[in-house]
């Protein structure tokens, strides 16, 4: 997988090029990561509600066709976009998804902070009062069972570290995840952040672990080409 780090871009003109390039590829098109930050914006998913965007202020708000509710986006955050050929790679949807977690989860584990699924809700989470505890949630996602679709996920104690949204089109990915690294995390709380009202959203620099932009695109962007491949 070819990786590209585009820099900090502008969010509209990225999901452009994302969609021309999914449109245009062909079987043999060469699967590519893109690798950048956007300026301030909220993006709207397709299940996202309008309520759930409480006082954005002069920040832009944006629908876009990705899944998922409202999210916020800005500088410091490391914005992964996989453009993968599913059908060529051999596996589905939610194991696509599962990948981009795991993904996620070893990029905290190399700056010694574990990450967690939460069942019912996509994303990764830590822990507040112990970022690099290994104790399991008793909200983790159970092969066995699954939340029922009336049950709010349990965030308690838990803060959001990065949000996942995707789209599929013609067996081809675009969208993807977003993973907070050291950003102002002000606009979260103008937003139900992914549709939950009251779910915290934290970085690495606000659990205590000083990095820097370009080392945690670095390691996510070579864990999602491992993880990802075929």
């Amino acid at each position: 997988m070819e990786i590209r780090h585009l820099g900090l871009v502008d969010y509209v003109e990225t999901l452009h090029g994302m969609q021309a390039f999914t449109e245009e590829r062909t079987a043999q098109t060469p699967d590519v990561l893109w690798i950048c930050q956007h300026f301030p914006l909220y993006t709207q998913g397709l299940a996202g509600k309008a309520d759930h965007v409480l006082a954005p202020g002069a920040i832009p708000i944006v629908s876009t066709n990705r899944g998922g509710q409202v999210t916020f986006h800005g500088p410091g955050q490391v914005v992964a976009y996989p453009l993968l050929d599913l059908q060529r790679a051999g596996y589905f949807v939610k194991e696509y998804v599962y990948r981009i977690e795991e993904s996620v989860i070893r990029t905290l584990a190399h700056f010694g902070v574990t990450g967690h699924r939460v069942g019912g809700a996509p994303g990764i989470y830590v822990r507040l009062e112990d970022p690099a505890g290994h104790a399991q949630l008793l909200q983790r996602p159970r092969k066995a069972e699954g939340l029922p679709a009336t049950e709010t996920p349990d965030f308690t104690g838990l803060g959001k570290i990065a949000a996942l949204g995707i789209k599929v089109s013609r067996h081809c990915t675009y969208h993807g995840v977003a993973l907070n690294v050291d950003m102002d995390l002000e606009p979260f709380s103008r937003i139900n952040p992914c549709g939950y009202a009251g779910l915290q959203t934290v970085d690495l620099s606000t659990i205590g672990v000083q990095t820097t932009w370009e080392e945690a695109a670095d390691v996510l962007s070579h864990q999602l080409a491992i993880r990802l491949a075929p």
